[in-house]
């Protein structure tokens, strides 16, 4: 059965660095809210098909899902429940930023079945957040991991981000610090990637005008950024937790099984605008336009972006499916890519593997083809040997 994400593009204000489709509510018309809403509530209902059989798991992702206020919050949570009921045992993440979590909106998502939260903190240092325009403060994002155990949540998962313009080692080491004195289930670490149109990539690759505070001779090189990855990878080694992913830490049962159904190329369900769908080897993308998207569901037509459906081939799948799943500690299934495709691995990129014999980077270990954790840093340009 797929995976479920549904898609909340609202945010109080994108951070600087942030080239996810969404909506500033300080610079949207009041009703944004309200359209969406009743948009996505046509699309659950007219979708139900795709899982017969249910879903496997649920991603309340954005955006920041928490900036909706309780009413709107509770709908939400009650249409996806009505088209989309699972087990109570299944997982279920809504992601959410410290600066828009109330208690009240805890107990809400706690009370609709939200077993998994996923705290948007980034670093624990105030000027590091302020510089990328995070609207949260160190202390706000302390409060709402209180109010977060406190409410009963047992799953909890943190974002922290490295190679932030003026992050130095030691900032990046006390923010691991603090973040593992919290005793998180989950951890997610990414290096900052700037794109071309964000705010932060202009100020710091395309302005002429020296930017504030030179953050353009602050951002970390790469080898500071190898240096922050591995060092973060050793301590929480050190600390119980299981690097499953190449991003991605868990204690031992708590690994998000939400995206591990990405990575081991399993269907997926998307909603809202911008949510992608893959089904049956057939992707596509819903058109990111909240007012679009709802007058073409309003009016019985799909809201699918005509410029982002793909029928993909067998060979596009098993590419994939080696770039995802070599992001992975397992790696990939060898029986499992050899029932789903009728080749095996070893036989389709024999070209890859002999350009890389000698230099121990993949590994086959009992029924899994595996990336050397020593290459991961720079797994991705291994990677797109697949492609």
């Amino acid at each position: 059965m797929p995976s479920l994400y549904v898609h909340v593009p609202f945010c109080v204000q994108k951070c600087d660095y942030c080239a996810f489709y969404s909506h500033s509510l300080r610079d949207s018309s009041k009703d944004l809210i309200s359209v969406y809403l009743e948009g996505l509530e046509i699309e659950l209902a007219k979708r139900q098909k795709d899982a017969p059989q249910g879903v496997s798991s649920l991603f309340v992702g954005g955006g920041t899902p928490s900036v909706l206020g309780a009413r709107d919050l509770e709908r939400l949570l009650v249409m996806i429940r009505k088209f989309f009921p699972s087990d109570p045992q299944r997982e279920k993440t809504m992601e959410g930023n410290p600066g828009t979590l109330t208690e009240e909106k805890i107990d809400l998502i706690k009370r609709y079945g939200i077993n998994r939260f996923s705290l948007g903190i980034q670093s624990f240092d105030d000027q590091l957040l302020k510089s990328v325009g995070r609207i949260h403060t160190a202390n706000q994002a302390r409060k709402a991991i209180q109010r977060l155990r406190a409410a009963g949540f047992t799953n909890l998962n943190l974002d922290l981000m490295f190679g932030l313009p003026g992050q130095s080692m030691r900032i990046w080491q006390e923010t691991i610090e603090e973040a593992i004195s919290n005793s998180p289930e989950h951890l997610s670490l990414y290096g900052l990637m700037l794109e071309e149109g964000t705010p932060l990539y202009t100020r710091c690759f395309e302005s002429n005008a020296p930017c504030p505070a030179n953050e353009r001779c602050l951002l970390p090189n790469e080898d500071m950024q190898a240096e922050m990855y591995e060092w973060a990878a050793r301590r929480l080694k050190q600390a119980g937790y299981r690097q499953y992913e190449t991003s991605n830490y868990a204690r031992r049962g708590y690994e998000c099984r939400h995206n591990l159904g990405y990575w081991r190329g399993e269907d997926y369900l998307g909603f809202g605008p911008g949510g992608v769908t893959c089904l049956n080897r057939v992707r596509w993308k819903n058109i990111e336009d909240v007012h679009t998207y709802y007058l073409r569901l309003l009016e019985r037509r799909s809201p699918i972006d005509e410029s982002g459906e793909e029928v993909l081939t067998l060979r596009e799948c098993m590419a994939e499916r080696m770039i995802l799943g070599l992001r992975l500690e397992e790696g990939v299934h060898l029986q499992s890519f050899k029932n789903d495709f009728e080749v095996d691995l070893r036989d389709i990129y024999q070209g890859v593997l002999e350009r890389y014999k000698n230099k121990d980077v993949f590994i086959i270990e009992g029924d899994y083809f595996r990336l050397n954790p020593k290459y991961a840093f720079i797994a991705n340009s291994i990677l797109q040997e697949f492609v």
